[in-house]
């Protein structure tokens, strides 16, 4: 049974998600503030947590920036509708994806199962036990490590799940929509910028080739590519 950290000061709202959660098979916790919930996350008791942006006492974005200063167990954001510059930040800060309010349980169980599956492995991760190696990059999709160069990059589940998947197709550009599908579990919506985030990131952990260019190039109208050199 997988344990859900649920962090919203909605008393009422996370009543509803928590009984339809719980109906679905997961163990529910909650906290209504944001202080309570980064302590509570980092138990590391749970395997995801979602997370409000509007609280009292510490407000969703830095509870986010807490827990990751220490955790990179999965996030899933709740944000207001419309509202992207929290949708960004809140990627940037190392969330691994978002829903937006108001939305139904059915919606947010899907997304959560979407992204205990990438974390948890895909059939494809566990035929694979050798290292995959592309230049400077050497990913353990097994442990769910990966090392650039020899020195460990720290990345959250969903930054290892688009990784693997450009990787696995190194040498030619892959679609958002596949790094979309593969990667976070579903669709891309429209104007979702949700992997464009996550790749801004990951150009700035990984290293560079050795004419000093980013490993992670965009192929215009096509998608992204990790350069195979």
């Amino acid at each position: 049974m997988s344990k859900v950290l649920l962090i919203d000061d909605d008393v009422e709202l996370v009543s509803m998600f928590q009984e339809y959660l719980e109906q679905e098979g997961f163990e529910v916790k909650t906290a209504h503030d944001g202080e309570a919930g980064a302590a509570t996350a980092l138990t590391g008791q749970y395997a995801i947590a979602i997370l409000d942006v509007m609280m009292p006492r510490m407000n969703g974005l830095e509870t986010l920036r807490r827990i990751r200063a220490a955790s990179r167990m999965p996030i899933l954001m709740l944000t207001a509708r419309g509202d992207d510059t929290d949708r960004i930040v809140g990627l940037e800060l190392g969330a691994d994806d978002y829903v937006t309010k108001p939305c139904t349980p059915r919606e947010l169980t899907a997304r959560i199962r979407a992204i205990l599956r990438r974390t948890a492995g895909t059939p494809m991760d566990q035929l694979a036990s050798a290292p995959l190696v592309v230049g400077q990059l050497t990913m353990w999709p097994e442990q769910r490590r990966a090392a650039w160069a020899g020195a460990t990059v720290e990345l959250t589940s969903t930054e290892f799940n688009l990784l693997e998947v450009l990787a696995r197709h190194a040498g030619k550009p892959v679609s958002k929509n596949t790094l979309s599908e593969q990667g976070l579990g579903r669709p891309m919506a429209r104007f979702d910028r949700n992997i464009d985030v996550h790749l801004s990131s990951l150009r700035h952990k990984l290293g560079t080739l050795a004419d000093g260019r980013s490993c992670l190039q965009t192929v215009y109208r096509m998608g992204y590519q990790l350069i195979k050199d």
